[in-house]
């Protein structure tokens, strides 16, 4: 495999970013690991259909060289906070350790502006102990991508709360100057373009990229 050109495994294709990532990963050729079928995808991609208890061994079989994770619910979605930090802690943790078990060197995660495991809101600590496991795993690099209120047209029931949110946003971001411009929206479609390029960056350590930076990445 060319050297720019890793072996991607991706979890999380459903959603706003993942489905992003897919349609902006252009050359890269991607393992798609989903618990339902992720529908209308290029059909260049290898596709993997199985309930979330099997993917730490399906994707230590697969052996990537990069995990990348979209993977991200609601707590409104989810229908409870166990079932939301099932997915958004458990799953990514478990698919990061099969990655590892794998070989994988590399993992890319979407996370949250605002994530910490000191956080008192129960969204942002349930983010901050996903990415505080994830650097207990000992990847070679791991890139945690922080972005605000993501906009964009997104699969599946519209989000009434989140709608007004976006709709809102322009006016918002107007006011978050400073250290507060991490907290604006972005386009899923910026965020996906930020993935695509970290993909290939090989230099060690553990990175947080928030609004700024990921405009940057995408550039």
């Amino acid at each position: 495999m060319r050297e720019d050109h890793p072996k991607i495994l991706l979890v999380g294709a459903t959603g706003l970013v993942g489905r992003s990532f897919v349609h902006e990963a252009g050359e890269l050729s991607l393992t798609i690991l989903a618990r339902r079928d992720p529908g209308d995808l290029p059909d260049r991609h290898l596709r993997l259909v199985a309930p979330g208890e099997r993917w730490a061994d399906m994707i230590a079989g697969e052996q990537p060289e990069v995990l990348v994770s979209c993977l991200g619910t609601t707590i409104r979605a989810a229908g409870s906070q166990p079932a939301f930090r099932a997915v958004d802690h458990d799953l990514i943790l478990s698919a990061a350790r099969g990655a590892r078990e794998g070989g994988a060197a590399r993992m890319i995660v979407v996370s949250s502006v605002g994530a910490s495991a000191r956080s008192r809101n129960f969204y942002l600590r349930t983010k901050g102990e996903t990415e505080d496991g994830l650097r207990a795993l000992g990847f070679d690099r791991l890139d945690m991508i922080r972005p605000g209120l993501l906009t964009g047209k997104r699969p599946g029931p519209a989000r009434l709360g989140e709608g007004i949110a976006i709709a809102a946003a322009p006016l918002f971001d107007a006011l978050l100057v400073g250290s507060l411009r991490r907290y604006r929206s972005i386009p899923a479609e910026i965020v996906a373009k930020a993935i695509v390029t970290l993909a290939s960056r090989r230099e060690s350590g553990s990175y947080v990229h928030e609004n700024d930076a990921i405009r940057a990445l995408a550039d």
